[in-house]
């Protein structure tokens, strides 16, 4: 049987009804939709006995389908809960998690805007509400519009954990995905808004229809590029977060070649081709351990 990858699009279609042999589907995250498919593609071209179904629809989304025992991987761009670790042990299952890449959360605005850096206390506040001007932390005299992510969304739970530390502002935009976000800001003068890496870089350098900020942790402190390995790598860019695959207990048979084949070189050459960026040691121990 000749290998088919099926693209459903990034706003998720359910899959319903239980997996068949021959078939990994795949759902969940928004910000990794995209590097799926393409890992997908990639695996399909030496391996021709198994189809793989890609779709999106958040990380909750994804995570939800995989403890009801309707996806064979969650695609998850924020930690588990441990409710829902709970959720799967009801099932019977032993959820495992592997890390397939990194991912700096990147800060935009539109090109117009002055504003070339920002700490996190800042970003915080902008998003609760808190600073609703860009003349409040240095731009000009003009209101902020906020573009973010769904409540479904794993970017719009880990950057309320991480940034935010408390709740939105209920006048910020929630878009469907990352590159709606990237379209929104492109428009508007006074966006500002928050994507996975992978979509504001082409071939490792930034696109031009948006503005990449920098990032410092405190006032008085540097600012750093999400755009520069040596900043993820070395944890002085405050925003980084892994980018998560979950399965049913510890992955067998296609499902388990399909994660070792994330994993390898040619997988993580893909995820840095994606513009995200490839697990070092920690994230490789952990992977090997539920692994094998």
């Amino acid at each position: 049987m000749n290998k088919k990858v099926i693209v459903k699009g990034l706003v998720g279609l359910m899959v319903i009804g239980t997996c068949f042999a021959g078939t990994i589907q795949i759902k969940g995250s928004d910000t990794i939709v995209n590097l799926s498919q393409r890992l997908a593609e990639e695996y399909g071209k030496t391996n021709k006995s198994v189809e793989i179904s890609v779709t999106g629809g958040g990380s909750g989304t994804g995570i939800s389908a995989l403890i009801d025992n309707k996806a064979d991987i969650a695609n998850s761009s924020r930690t588990i809960k441990d409710s829902e670790i709970q959720k799967g042990k009801k099932n019977g299952n032993d959820i495992k998690e592997f890390t397939i890449g990194i991912d700096a959360l990147s800060i935009i605005l539109n090109p117009k805007n002055k504003i070339t850096s920002l700490t996190i206390e800042q970003i915080g506040k902008i998003f609760k509400g808190e600073i609703v001007n860009w003349k409040e932390v240095g731009g000009a005299d003009m209101p902020i519009n906020l573009y973010g992510r769904q409540s479904n969304s794993g970017t719009f739970a880990f950057f309320r954990e991480h940034v935010l530390q408390g709740e939105y502002s209920d006048k910020m935009n929630s878009m469907n995905g990352n590159s709606q976000i990237v379209e929104s800001v492109k428009k508007d003068i006074s966006g500002i808004g928050y994507v996975g890496v992978g979509y504001v870089v082409d071939n490792g350098k930034p696109i031009n229809s948006v503005k990449i900020i920098n990032v410092a942790q405190k006032t008085g402190e540097t600012a750093y590029s999400p755009v520069d390995a040596k900043n993820i790598y070395s944890g002085k860019y405050p925003i980084a977060r892994g980018l998560q695959q979950y399965t049913n207990n510890k992955p067998t048979g296609q499902i388990k070649e399909f994660i070792e084949f994330e994993l390898s070189s040619a997988g993580q050459s893909i995820v840095k081709d994606e513009g995200f960026y490839p697990i070092d040691g920690d994230y490789k121990k952990s992977n090997l351990q539920n692994l094998k």
